[in-house]
């Protein structure tokens, strides 16, 4: 691995969830798109043809959407959730119910795959947290303090 690569925390259902992501764009989607580029072909002039030039978009983004899928699949490390539920502290992959100045509580995921990514604001302030600490959440809208009511995974 580069020096310049970072390393993904991912739970194990996370990877998996990447993974499929990943063998439905090699598979099915890329298959649908060369189908689409030969039909766009089909139509004649490819200086003009707007189904082409689409279709030819939709395989650049496809891509690229498997070279990152496959980057960070690479560099994922799949963290043991016993050993973080045991450690009591905040981790990727917890569940934690926070509770900001204002009494109003919210659940949250940390997790880089659809929820509240470990490299986000709130997610750095959380991290190594416990049940009971105060963390400052330093956000582009200014600071403000939340409360960890509860972690569970």
């Amino acid at each position: 691995m580069a020096s310049n690569e970072r390393v993904e925390q991912l739970t194990a259902a996370q990877k998996e969830q990447l993974a499929a992501e990943l063998a439905e764009l090699e598979g099915p989607k890329r298959a649908e798109v060369v189908e689409a580029i030969a039909t766009a072909r089909g139509y004649g002039d490819l200086s003009e043809n707007f189904e082409y030039h689409a279709a030819k978009n939709e395989q650049a983004l496809l891509e690229r959407r498997i070279t990152i899928l496959r980057s960070r699949l690479e560099t994922a490390v799949v963290v043991d959730e016993a050993e973080a539920a045991a450690a009591g502290v905040v981790g990727v992959g917890s569940h934690v119910e926070i509770e900001d100045e204002g009494g109003e509580r919210m659940s949250v995921e940390i997790s880089s795959v659809g929820g509240v990514s470990p490299d986000s604001p709130l997610g750095k302030a959380l991290l190594g947290a416990r049940e009971g600490d105060s963390v400052e959440v330093e956000a582009p809208r200014g600071a403000w303090t939340a409360r960890v009511v509860s972690i569970g995974r």
